[in-house]
């Protein structure tokens, strides 16, 4: 094993933090815009973002234009720390999070799409700083990672092994033979649908700020919303939340698939195993969700102020499908209290939790294709035990799936119960009750955002101790980065020279 290549890796941090930076300067032109007195600090966090980032790539000019397996993982991971520590800078300059564990738990909440937060009062916070909160969900929707395989060929790097770091999934689809062409293209779609659910929500009633922070939010299936209610504000304007749930729809599919619907191939959508696996989670936890809130549970009391204004079946049925995408998709935005519906409802969500959108997408947990291979696997291990000379090969859309990549499956599954299990007793010996400690876990672990007891909907993560919010941030960037890429820095062999 060959020595690590740290010139380039602090060059590709170098670079990260140069990103960084600019994104900060277009959160000081909206702060500038709107006038909300904190201009002058969001451009100080920006320069001095920019100032360290510039200085890193300039001191590591000299480097090998070459990136090992190993130092994709090294980057990926403090790739996104790196960003972490730096974005919490606008909060801290601005005073709108003076504690730093405060600040850096909302930054990486961000930067891993997890929208939880430790903000009380939403509303009173400066416009820039609120944007900068959106545009952090933004970048690390579709992964920085990502943006930078698209701009390390210019350096003449490869960006290869940084993308096979950044999405370890199952899925191997290629828009492109080239990497970086597959960046490039998987960005575009995710501008596009980022400004057509501005528009759409700004025609919609919203004002143009509230739009594009929720546009920013959905696509990457973060979160954070402007008001303190979240979506739950526009209770009365069912049509807003309904643009919302097609977004975060959208969001939780596979983009290649957003490609080939863009390109005509809709043959291609229809027949992809996932997709109709996730649309079958979606509809039939709607309709089950749906039942449950009609007959049993009182909307109007969990709402969040609003009252219905459709009638009480419209009503159901638009709490139980934007509650079961959010989760499902791990948005974690909410239209109500959904742990005051049912106890049942209440087992219901969490479950779900563990679910996730479609690999290739921006969704966190599991993956539904996990599941599908997962399953089908267990099924074929009953015919095996009655048949063992037989060949049964598990398949996906119709191709064999490689034993590798079937014992990877089982492996993450058995790491992420392992995470889960783990890092609930973590948070119970921090004092808090199981309802919270396991919703916390899940929650973060799965990057979902609201959990159960004192971490639901109407609360927020302000209620944990220091440690249990640096807990709960190790907790978001291992799952982000589905937990080998980060888990594997942890093993003694990883660093071994040979």
């Amino acid at each position: 094993m060959s020595r690590l290549n740290y010139k380039i890796i602090s060059h590709v941090m170098g670079l990260l933090l140069l990103c960084n930076g600019c994104f900060m300067l277009i959160a000081t032109i909206i702060s500038f815009i709107y006038q909300d007195g904190v201009t002058l600090e969001i451009m100080m966090a920006s320069l001095a973002t920019l100032f360290v980032g510039i200085a890193m790539m300039f001191l590591t000019r000299e480097h090998q234009k070459e990136l090992n397996k190993r130092e994709g993982y090294i980057v990926v991971t403090f790739g996104w720390i790196f960003m972490s520590l730096s974005g919490t800078l606008p909060y801290i300059f601005s005073g709108a999070i003076p504690s730093f564990t405060n600040a850096f738990f909302e930054t990486m909440s961000g930067y891993t799409t997890t929208g939880a937060s430790i903000l009380n009062e939403i509303e009173i916070i400066p416009k820039g700083v609120l944007f900068w909160r959106s545009l952090t969900h933004w970048i690390g929707g579709m992964g920085i990672i990502v943006l930078a395989v698209a701009i390390l060929p210019l350096l003449g790097i490869g960006g290869m092994q940084l993308f096979a770091a950044e999405a370890p999934g199952p899925s191997a689809d290629k828009l492109h033979p080239r990497i970086t062409d597959t960046a490039k293209r998987l960005w575009l779609i995710y501008f596009g649908y980022t400004a057509a659910e501005t528009i759409l929500l700004k025609l919609a009633g919203m004002n143009f700020f509230d739009a594009i922070n929720h546009a920013l939010s959905t696509l990457s299936t973060g979160g954070f919303s402007t008001k303190n209610a979240s979506v739950a504000y526009w209770n009365d304007q069912p049509l807003i939340q309904y643009i919302i749930m097609l977004f975060m729809f959208l969001a939780g599919m596979n983009f290649v698939l957003s490609y080939f619907g863009f390109k005509g191939k809709i043959q291609k959508i229809i027949k992809d195993e996932e997709f109709k696996l996730y649309s079958f989670f979606v509809i039939s936890f709607t309709i089950i969700a749906t039942l449950v809130i009609y007959f049993k549970a009182d909307v109007s009391i969990s709402s969040i102020d609003h009252p219905m204004v459709w009638g009480e079946a419209e009503s159901a049925f638009r709490h139980a499908l934007f509650q079961v995408l959010a989760t499902i998709t791990t948005t974690g935005f909410v239209t109500a209290d959904f742990t005051m519906w049912t106890p049942f409802l209440t087992i219901f969500f969490f479950g779900l939790m563990f679910l996730g959108g479609s690999a290739g997408s921006t969704s966190g947990g599991m993956k539904v294709v996990r599941h599908l291979i997962t399953i089908r696997n267990g099924v074929l291990e009953f015919k095996r035990t009655l048949h063992p000379r037989a060949v049964l090969p598990v398949r996906y859309n119709t191709r064999a799936v490689s034993k590798e990549i079937v014992f990877n499956i089982l492996a993450f599954f058995i790491l992420y119960m392992l995470s889960f299990i783990i890092g609930s007793v973590v948070l119970g010996s921090l004092g808090l009750d199981f309802e919270t400690a396991i919703g916390g876990a899940a929650s973060s672990l799965g990057n979902v955002g609201p959990a159960f007891g004192k971490l639901s909907p109407v609360n927020n993560f302000d209620v944990l101790p220091a440690v249990g919010k640096w807990w709960c941030c190790f907790l978001m960037l291992i799952g982000r980065l589905e937990l080998f890429t980060v888990l594997i820095l942890l093993t003694p062999f990883f660093w071994r020279n040979r």
